[in-house]
């Protein structure tokens, strides 16, 4: 069993009051815990995220868009969990009528394009998987958890004002202007344990209490086990909720008898 560290990333969107277990932590403005990606499962990166402002909207590549854009790095798909979320927080996802690649960049550059998107209200135990090329905002009072390939390529479209630089010829090239699928979210899924999410590149189960048996089983391998609500034990030893631990396997975990937590593999 490995504990993996944590780096804590300020962003100008993010908090100064940690949410439990991250108090410590308070003081600045963290946007985003990163769990550092061991030498064993390199391709996968599990973040929290907690927004006080809305985050730019934005486009992720997939792995042959940034091979075409000449990107020295993997694409990215991710996933979401939401943990809390502020009355009236928001995510905003694809779009509600189909646009075209002229339209999108118009919209971004008149800032209208925030209208133009889907907006979903979330609260705690909502489940949304972004597939790459897909237009999306976190809105503010957001807590979540990310599981997301490891990579740290974003094309901005439009970031309500804030001096970063937008990225408008690869975001339109990339994106989708489409709304969301459907199937790609869900509701208090913290509830119901089973599977989250089955891409390309990596699946991850939520467990409440005893994983059922073709659930362990298909965790055979190196996997990341992600507390949410209960401290769980890995290889006898203890794992906290705001801790993110590599196990050889589903079998060297002792779950809690009532606790829900994450169980992520590369696909």
């Amino acid at each position: 069993m490995k504990l993996l560290p944590r780096r804590m990333v300020e962003k100008p969107w993010g908090k100064n009051d940690l949410p439990p277990p991250f108090q410590s932590f308070s003081g600045k403005s963290i946007g985003e815990i990163w769990f550092e990606p061991p030498p064993e499962l390199p391709s996968i990166l599990i973040k929290y995220i907690f927004t006080s402002e809305k985050l730019s909207v934005q486009v992720h590549p997939s792995d042959e868009q940034a091979k075409e854009l000449g990107e020295n790095d993997r694409g990215k798909e991710e996933c979401w969990l939401i943990l809390d979320a502020e009355p009236n927080a928001k995510l905003g996802i694809g779009f509600g009528r189909a646009l075209d690649a002229e339209t999108m960049r118009a919209a971004a550059l008149d800032g209208s394009i925030e209208g133009l998107m889907d907006w979903y209200p979330v609260k705690r135990g909502d489940f949304f998987y972004i597939p790459a090329g897909t237009v999306h905002a976190i809105g503010a009072g957001v807590s979540l958890i990310e599981i997301q390939q490891n990579s740290d390529i974003t094309y901005r479209l439009y970031d309500y004002g804030r001096p970063r630089e937008l990225h408008l010829d690869k975001s339109v090239a990339v994106a989708k202007g489409e709304p969301h699928d459907p199937s790609l979210r869900r509701h208090d899924v913290l509830a119901k344990p089973g599977m989250l999410a089955s891409g390309k590149y990596f699946t991850a189960d939520c467990v409440v209490g005893q994983p059922a048996p073709d659930v362990r089983a298909a965790y055979d391998g190196p996997c990341f086990v992600i507390p949410v609500d209960a401290p769980i034990t890995v290889a006898s030893e203890s794992v906290d909720v705001g801790q993110c631990a590599l196990a050889a396997d589903a079998q060297c975990v002792d779950f809690s008898s009532s606790g829900t937590c994450l169980l992520v593999r590369p696909a």
